[in-house]
């Protein structure tokens, strides 16, 4: 008899340690981006105290190969999916999630009817804060260059909302509107086409200001404008996300004057529990989550 019932709660046991054992695929070609790597960090932490198995899959920039590796995760009966990349080039992987009844959760990846929810910054409220911080800091009037990256939803809304507070001034000009190579950052190909700009534009105050929609292309350029002994020009750079290397850069008092910091750690978290309360087959309502951001400038950005 009490073999039996050891037997029973031992049964008993090891089905709810498989129920809390849930199995969660983190899929990006995003990883060598600092931010990237804040998101799954503060996801993997939310996950561990859970009790999740997180598998997180780097596609090293191919946003082609998420669709297979999505499918991949389909294959291993994972219990979620959290995607980093632009839903709608991987919508053939959403759609096999979609039938084999696994929910995706998009963490800063853009808002999509395949998606449960997509968590995430205000994109519109980032650009606009550091556009209209250039645009008062060069007096309404001046030649700006644009770093973008229009093929990443949450940052080609960045620039769309810059571009509308730039041609809300008619005496700022916006004299390149540049997309550099993110394979390995972001930062030698930003500094590479910035060198060539400034080569363009070789009389001080050619270029009034940077605005970038991410860190990488400002530092980038901040390079570039300090290699080329440019730096006492006034020219104001601006980025988002506030990483170490933007506030040190901010915190020294140069051109790179303002970043917008993002809770990268509580994007990841938000998205942990996005997925707990989807796995949990709740209905979230909200197709976008939001988490707070803050203006950083050289008053704010020392540690």
């Amino acid at each position: 008899m009490m073999r039996t019932i050891l037997a029973t709660a031992a049964a008993l046991a090891l089905s709810a340690g498989t129920l809390a054992a849930e199995t969660v695929a983190v899929i990006t070609p995003y990883l060598a981006q600092p931010g990237t790597q804040a998101y799954v960090e503060g996801f993997q932490a939310k996950a561990v105290a859970a009790g999740w198995t997180v598998n997180v899959i780097d596609t090293a920039g191919d946003v082609a190969a998420v669709i297979s590796r999505i499918e991949d995760a389909v294959t291993q009966k994972v219990d979620a999916i959290v995607i980093n990349v632009d839903p709608a080039q991987v919508a053939a992987g959403l759609q096999t999630a979609k039938d084999a009844g696994i929910p995706v959760i998009g963490m800063d990846a853009g808002a999509d009817p395949l998606l449960v929810t997509n968590v995430t910054s205000n994109g519109y409220a980032m650009a606009a804060e550091t556009a209209v911080y250039v645009a008062n800091r060069i007096g309404g009037k001046g030649r700006v260059v644009m770093f973008v990256f229009d093929a990443f939803p949450p940052v080609q809304v960045r620039g769309v909302i810059a571009d509308a507070v730039f041609k809300n001034h008619p005496d700022i000009e916006v004299i390149d509107r540049i997309t550099p190579d993110v394979q390995d950052g972001g930062i030698a190909d930003s500094r590479a086409k910035m060198e060539a700009l400034l080569a363009a534009n070789p009389e001080p105050g050619s270029i009034s200001a940077v605005w970038a929609a991410w860190d990488q292309p400002a530092l980038g350029a901040l390079q570039a404008i300090e290699a080329a002994g440019r730096q006492d020009e006034g020219i104001v750079i601006t980025g988002i996300d506030a990483n170490p290397q933007a506030r040190d850069a901010i915190a020294a008092g140069g051109s790179f004057e303002a970043s917008v910091a993002q809770d990268f750690a509580g994007i990841g978290a938000a998205a942990a529990d996005a997925a707990r309360r989807a796995m949990a087959g709740e209905m979230i309502k909200e197709k976008v989550i939001y988490v707070p951001t803050v203006l950083v400038t050289s008053a704010n950005a020392a540690p």
